[in-house]
């Protein structure tokens, strides 16, 4: 992990690749190294944690962490809060990194380093995939083309969803191919310029077929034949396919934790006053669910209340007495105050009522308010982005620059269980579908190292398994804690987990993509506006038009799903 240090190096020659420009002499750097024979080692770490950084910030405390209820924030943060994803998102990022993966590829098929070339090709089906998941249609075949000259190249088309995700699954497929043979088979393989895997094929073949199950059942429902066929012969087929076994097979990136760059995000290490940590709290839609299982992951991801709260006759008025604040129900009825219950704190919200929520875990319900969390359950110092004594901050272990825990995962063993048992359900031929549920919830438990507590949570009406979709689906979305983006990616699809929301957000639904950046229209308008004319528009969408949060992507259309 030494090799992150390096990262920021390693950017600047990557910059320099990019650049479009024709440079003249004056311009190159004598002390540079040069793009065009550059070590495909320099470029591979760039590519992975150009990957793994951004998607884990976004799915840890982003958009697609608060729109899934596992957090909310305390102060500006209304797209997790209250679903303000209104204005279009760049996706310059994504295609950056697609340009520094296209450079190690044609680095490495030129230095014949068929390990770095598969690699590659894992890293450009993923970062493909990430986008036309959150945006639609997008460029594919004529992406990141424009230092070929071509005109056509400066001007891409936005290639259907479907066409990016047949392009993606075959070059995963290709990618299979390339990681097939030895380690000595290889030459110019650097475990540590692998990020994830320390050099070793194998396990990045895993990661490129287990990618090749997410994606078949991410268009399960629109070309049902397709994936069925697809995910049947990674099965049947695991020495030709081969898929995560454990979790030590899971794609996730550790920190070093030396600096800044490389640790944790919010981590306290490299932030003296820790405001930035305090702000990301605990979501009351995924406490509800795992308090009613006694599932001991809560723990493990949020502390408790400082100061927990009790509605109680035996002091009057509102007081503090031996480190918890006791409410008198006269007190209560006389301030407009109610209990927090899963079942009712929407209505309640919307008589006017404020919320008091008396567990020992608390987290603020989604689109309860359109300000922000900051003063929720009767916090008494309450400022924007500060601590909250009656609500669940992050865990410890997160302050930390890193721990062996604190990994930016993209995909898990327990993901591709549960993607297997949905499988089985469906009536594939991949096995038992309780088994795989049951090995989905058993490699999450040794994840966040609980797995004493296994049997007893295993044991539980709700959990013992009962052949619907909705507890795989739930069990994957608690499990997938990290990974919001792919629990927004199943819920679109299905409509589970079941999920309730408050009335105060932008709009009544949660959103399905995000919008194009405004600047799409003003560089490239013609292929923008065939891109948006594919969009399907809901009822939610009227401010907006076409190109709106609320609009079905190709993925969604036709399927009555979510909404």
């Amino acid at each position: 992990m030494k090799t992150l240090i390096k990262i920021i190096l390693i950017l600047a020659v990557v910059s320099f690749y990019s650049c479009e420009e024709e440079l003249t002499e004056l311009n190159v750097n004598p002390n540079g190294v040069d793009p065009s024979v550059v070590n495909p080692n320099l470029v591979l770490p760039t590519v992975i944690a150009q990957t793994a950084n951004p998607y884990l910030t976004r799915n840890f405390e982003g958009h697609y962490a608060g729109v899934m209820q596992y957090i909310q924030k305390s102060g500006w943060s209304g797209p997790e809060n209250d679903f303000d994803w209104v204005g279009g998102q760049g996706w310059g990022g994504w295609y950056n990194n697609l340009r520094n993966a296209r450079h190690l590829y044609e680095r490495a098929e030129a230095q014949g380093m068929e390990f770095q070339m598969g690699a590659a090709l894992v890293m450009r089906a993923f970062n493909f995939g990430f986008i036309t998941d959150t945006w639609g249609d997008a460029p594919y075949t004529m992406a990141i083309k424009a230092v070929e000259g071509e005109q056509e190249n400066y001007f891409p088309v936005f290639d259907t969803q479907e066409t990016i995700y047949r392009g993606i699954i075959n070059e995963l497929k290709e990618a299979n191919t390339l990681l097939s043979k030895s380690p000595a088979q290889y030459s110019g393989i650097s475990p540590v310029a692998d990020l994830l895997y320390a050099g070793d094929p194998a396990k990045w073949r895993k990661f490129a077929n287990s990618l090749m199950l997410r994606y078949y059942m991410r268009v399960s429902d629109k070309m049902p034949e397709f994936a069925r066929a697809g995910i049947e012969e990674i099965v049947a087929n695991p020495g030709t396919y081969p898929i995560f076994t454990s979790n030590a097979d899971d794609a996730a990136m550790a920190y070093g934790g030396t600096s800044n760059s490389d640790s944790w995000p919010r981590n306290k290490a490299y932030e003296d006053t820790g405001e930035s940590f305090e702000r990301v709290q605990l979501c009351a839609g995924i406490r509800d669910v795992l308090m009613g299982y006694n599932d001991p992951r809560l723990g493990v991801w949020f502390n408790p209340v400082r100061i927990q709260i009790q509605v109680s006759e035996e002091y009057g008025g509102d007081v503090i007495v031996g480190g918890v604040r006791y409410l008198h129900p006269d007190h209560m009825e006389a301030n407009n105050l109610v209990v927090y219950t899963p079942e009712t704190w929407v209505a309640d919200n919307d008589a006017g009522k404020t919320l008091v929520d008396t567990n020992r875990f608390v987290g603020a319900p989604i689109a309860y308010n359109l300000s922000d969390a900051s003063s929720y359950n009767l916090n008494p110092s309450p400022i924007q982005g500060g601590p909250n004594v009656h609500a669940s901050a992050l865990a410890d272990i997160y302050q930390l620059p890193s721990h062996p825990m604190l990994r930016a995962r993209m995909i898990s063993y327990a993901e591709v269980c549960f993607i297997l048992a949905e499988a089985a359900r469906k009536g594939w031929n991949v096995g038992s579908q309780q088994e795989w549920y049951e090995k989905g919830i058993t490699a999450s438990f040794s994840t966040w190292g609980v797995s004493n507590n296994l049997a007893a949570y295993m044991s539980q009406p709700g959990i013992v398994y009962d052949g619907s979709l909705e507890q795989i689906i739930e069990q994957k979305w608690i499990a997938n804690w990290t990974i919001a983006h792919e629990s927004w990616a199943d819920w679109r699809r299905t409509g589970l987990p079941e999920m309730r929301w408050g009335t105060i957000g932008i709009r009544p639904n949660p959103p399905l993509r995000l919008q194009y950046d405004p600047n799409e229209a003003s560089r490239n308008l013609r292929n923008y506006q065939d891109a948006i004319s594919r969009l399907v528009q809901t009822p939610f969408t009227a401010q907006d038009g076409n190109d709106s949060a609320w609009s079905k992507i190709w993925l969604l259309q036709g399927t009555g799903k979510p909404y």
